[in-house]
């Protein structure tokens, strides 16, 4: 198996504006993927994703973002601090205007380059397909949703 990238697609019936808020501003994100989250959806922003009661607190930097096509950030860094100078995973969220919705395709890169011993590598990229195949087809229910309650 080949751990270098997570890739998943899914059209959801909300225009790419909405599907836009609904993966880079914090209020939508802790409604279908995190606990809570702290994220400015502005490059080189910083921010944290959170599981449980601060259980799980992970750092992020946004990368990119080109509203309403294009979101992305950096996270799971070494050592838990935000660090230009490492290894990091970026996801990207593209967005695509597809019949009255939004086809969206989030990519998931840098497990190599994470430098991880081959265990690691594969126990963290399992890690990620099934965190993404849950929270993947919930982003969709949770815009779609959005846009039946306006």
């Amino acid at each position: 198996m080949e751990f270098g990238s997570i890739e998943r697609q899914i059209h959801i019936d909300a225009s790419p504006e909405v599907v836009f808020e609904v993966v880079s501003r914090p209020e939508h994100i802790s409604q279908w993927w995190t606990d809570d989250a702290d994220v400015d959806p502005t490059p080189g922003a910083v921010g944290e994703f959170v599981w449980g009661d601060r259980v799980n607190v992970l750092p992020m930097t946004v990368v990119d973002v080109d509203p309403p096509r294009l979101f992305s950030f950096r996270w799971c860094y070494p050592d838990g601090k935000v660090d230009d100078s490492v290894e990091s995973l970026l996801v990207t969220f593209e967005l695509t205007p597809s019949g009255g919705g939004t086809l969206v395709r989030l990519t998931e890169t840098g497990f190599r380059e994470m430098g991880w011993e081959v265990a690691k590598l594969e126990e963290q990229y399992h890690e990620h397909v099934v965190g993404w195949d849950t929270f993947v087809p919930r982003l969709g229910e949770y815009a779609e949703g959005l846009v039946a309650s306006r």
